[in-house]
């Protein structure tokens, strides 16, 4: 476990205002001419492309040698401009320490008109002169595949293009290169062919096509050759513009109330007519393939119970949910009123409630002390991939609650969400339903996720004592008796009228 969080100050038995803390990286804005220092060697790289789900996921594995006389501890990783916004859950592992965790990662602010931008992952320790690390690099491209035709029939296949540079672009000189591109099927009827090399360039071996090796000695840092390929997927690109999700603590009933928020779309190819029921519905009827969002299928967490599917109009009642049964994981299937084709969008919620013992323990070092492990990112799991622009996940904690700290438990292999310095958390007060002074919120807000991230987890640590939890029903037992006190002294009032 990692923390980047920060200590939530409470005074005393009152909530005090709300206060951001934000973990954006504060570096010095470089100008636009930068280039790093050339203090590094890429030995040898491979990238590996893969285009199975509705976007674009490499990694990229390097041989790093130092080439200066001084030990060396900062590796800069470039990306076009272009793309640099889209960069989605990039993480740096030392392949041979892998269980040690990600490297710490952080955003290098750069003057605006630069076509090159950069991240600089910070080695665990200065690498000495002539001595080689490997990196695994890993990240997605979000909005990075563009239907081509961008309108289709409603019957028609889906085909995308994807535009990428044989040689990668990084910040140092490259030795040797490779890249693979995974495809989700072999019909791939355009691509990009070189001549970087002697022979067929890209080799083909069903669904994966490789560039290169290249000898790229001589090409220098930054050379991009352009490549575009053009493949079916016949699955939609579903994109969540926003998700806000709500984690709701509730000591009194033992309730973990969870309510997420969709804002979604299909980014896939636009109709080229309007939409027909009854081809839609014979397609069907055939289980022909669709660009559409036909349904979404949504895994709980056992015990999950109570599940709602809620649109714009009222409840929705097309929807399937089958509990779990022991340890194995509940399943909510739910269609929306109308097939989503490209362009579209659909904004939904939905909610269920889960036993709260499940996820809180006391924590061991005090009493009044207590663990909440909840997951940060849940979402359909669908084959096509899901990924969300903006994830806004509240955590509603009991009145009372403080000393609030927050921390992603990260495993040893990627678990698809940024760097530190990506968050941005906020304190807040909640008031709901008979509440006095409102409940402690924690508001975590980040950028450019995809369906990995699903599996993270969040730990949340807070104090509350039986004074906390007392403090709603002697409030309101307290109202109650002044309402009390007050009928029954108005109603001792002699208001009649006597001769004097």
């Amino acid at each position: 476990m990692r923390p980047f969080a920060v200590v939530s100050a409470l005074c005393g038995l009152i909530l005090s205002s709300s206060s951001i803390v934000s973990a954006q990286s504060t570096a010095a804005s470089l100008p636009a001419h930068f280039k790093p220092p050339q203090v590094f060697k890429n030995v040898n790289l491979v990238r590996n492309t893969n285009l199975e789900k509705g976007y674009a996921r490499e990694t990229i594995n390097v041989v790093v040698e130092n080439v200066d006389k001084d030990p060396q501890s900062e590796y800069y990783l470039s990306f076009p401009s272009e793309l640099f916004d889209r960069v989605g859950g990039l993480e740096v592992r030392n392949k041979k320490e892998a269980e040690k965790g990600r490297l710490d990662v952080e955003a290098v602010e750069i003057d605006s008109s630069s076509d090159v931008r950069y991240f600089i992952a910070h080695l665990p320790e200065p690498l000495a002169p002539s001595s080689q690390i490997t990196l695994g690099i890993s990240y997605s491209l979000l909005n990075s595949l563009h239907p081509r035709p961008a309108a289709i029939e409603q019957s028609d296949r889906q085909f995308l293009t994807y535009s990428f540079s044989a040689y990668v672009p990084s910040a140092y000189q490259t030795v040797t290169q490779k890249t693979k591109v995974k495809f989700p099927s072999t019909n791939v009827p355009n691509y990009t062919a070189t001549n970087l090399k002697t022979g067929e360039d890209p080799e083909r071996q069903g669904s994966t096509y490789t560039y290169g090796p290249y000898d790229t000695t001589k090409v220098s840092p930054g050379t991009t050759h352009p490549i575009t390929v053009r493949y079916e997927f016949t699955k939609p690109l579903i994109t969540a513009s926003l998700l806000e999700r709500d984690l709701e603590v509730s000591h009194w009933g033992g309730n973990l109330a969870t309510e997420e928020r969709y804002w979604l779309r299909n980014n896939g190819s636009t109709l080229l007519n309007h939409f027909s029921r009854v081809d839609w519905t014979v397609a069907n009827y055939q289980q022909s393939p669709s660009s559409a969002i036909r349904e979404l299928k949504y895994p709980l967490k056992p015990g999950s119970v109570d599940p709602y599917f809620i649109d714009d109009i009222g409840n929705v009642s097309t929807s399937r949910y089958r509990p779990s049964k022991g340890n194995r994981e509940a399943n909510l299937d739910f269609k929306p009123r109308y097939p989503i084709f490209g362009g579209w969008n659909y904004s939904f919620r939905l909610g269920w409630n889960n036993d709260l013992a499940s996820f809180l323990r006391r924590a061991v070092h005090g009493a009044d002390s207590y663990v909440l492990k909840v997951p940060f990112l849940e979402g359909p799991k669908m084959a096509e991939g899901l990924q969300y622009e903006k994830v806004v996940v509240r955590v509603i904690l009991p009145e009372g609650a403080r000393n609030v700290q927050y921390e992603i438990v990260e495993g040893p292999s990627s678990n698809g969400l940024p760097s530190a310095d990506q968050f941005i958390a906020e304190f807040s007060s909640h008031k709901t339903f008979m509440d006095t002074i409102g409940r402690t919120t924690l508001t975590l807000t980040v950028e450019s996720l995809t369906d990995e991230a699903r599996d993270s987890q969040l730990v949340v640590t807070y104090d509350y004592t039986l004074f906390d939890a007392l403090r709603k029903p002697v409030t309101i037992t307290l109202g109650l008796f002044s309402v009390f006190a007050a009928i029954w002294f108005v109603g001792n009032i002699d208001v009649s009228i006597k001769k004097r």
